[in-house]
């Protein structure tokens, strides 16, 4: 591969961020951009879980983050960019799901859904677009979900959070259109995560079916009859760093089988 479409050459020495960094697609992302050359600063809330991850990815370092909590946020990014610099490429990973019918969906679900899933984004998008515009330079990956691209059943809150996710990351996109920073949304499907297992394992618990009907029931929707892997979002994460992806802004990028088209 050429400098022209490597990846690693534009981003190699960048200070990148990674919430939700310490597993399943997060994770991915991190190895990704660490093999990409760098100096990645992973975020999350469960700190034997980060100091873990950073042990596998040379150069690294972690700050604990409640994504909802706008102090936390601010303490959180001013650390890592005292340690590595100002924040150039910023992975908005962290996110969580819950269920329940719309009827017996209570206000304080509804709230946690939006507080993690669009306010965290919301928060930490601001705590980087100062240093972005001064530097004329940046990349904000959203991970969201097909579930911002259209409904699905017993998780309202969760879309209506994960639509907004979508409608921030095309608004903003068009603010920054002309400052060289790009904002993209990748949009995956059921995708082998410990969030995929919980789900499951909610269908076992609640259904009385075995694992294996309960996975297919989740695959059904994916016309490829399979579970995304976290490398293929990582992957994507890649080349929306490339200077193949220079004009790519305020998309959204189902990863997801042909679910969504």
């Amino acid at each position: 591969m050429n400098d022209d479409t490597n990846s690693g050459a534009l981003i190699s020495g960048r200070h990148a961020v990674v919430t939700g960094g310490a597993r399943g697609i997060g994770a991915a992302v991190a190895e990704t951009l660490s093999t990409m050359g760098t100096k990645l600063t992973l975020m999350g809330r469960d700190e034997r879980a980060l100091s873990e991850a950073i042990e596998r990815l040379p150069g690294s370092a972690y700050q604990l983050v409640d994504v909802t909590n706008a102090a936390s946020v601010n303490a959180a990014f001013a650390a890592a960019a005292d340690q590595f610099g100002p924040v150039e490429v910023l992975i908005n990973n962290a996110g969580a799901a819950e269920s329940a019918p719309f009827e017996k969906t209570t206000e304080a679900l509804w709230d946690r859904m939006l507080a993690v899933n669009l306010t965290g984004q919301f928060l930490c998008q601001q705590q980087v677009l100062l240093a972005m515009r001064a530097a004329h330079w940046g990349r904000i990956i959203n991970i969201v979900s097909t579930a911002g691209l259209i409904g699905y059943a017993y998780v309202t809150a969760y879309c209506a959070a994960k639509h907004g996710a979508i409608g921030l990351t095309r608004a903003l996109a068009l603010e920054t259109a002309r400052s060289g920073i790009t904002v993209n949304a990748i949009c995956p499907g059921f995708t082998e995560t410990d969030l995929l297992e919980d789900s499951i394992q909610n269908i076992i618990s609640t259904t009385g079916r075995t694992r294996e009907e309960a996975e297919k029931s989740l695959k059904a929707v994916n016309p490829q009859r399979r579970f995304i892997q976290p490398s293929e979002i990582a992957a994507t994460v890649a080349w929306l760093c490339s200077p193949g992806a220079n004009s790519v802004t305020g998309q959204s990028i189902a990863i997801a089988g042909g679910e969504v088209m």
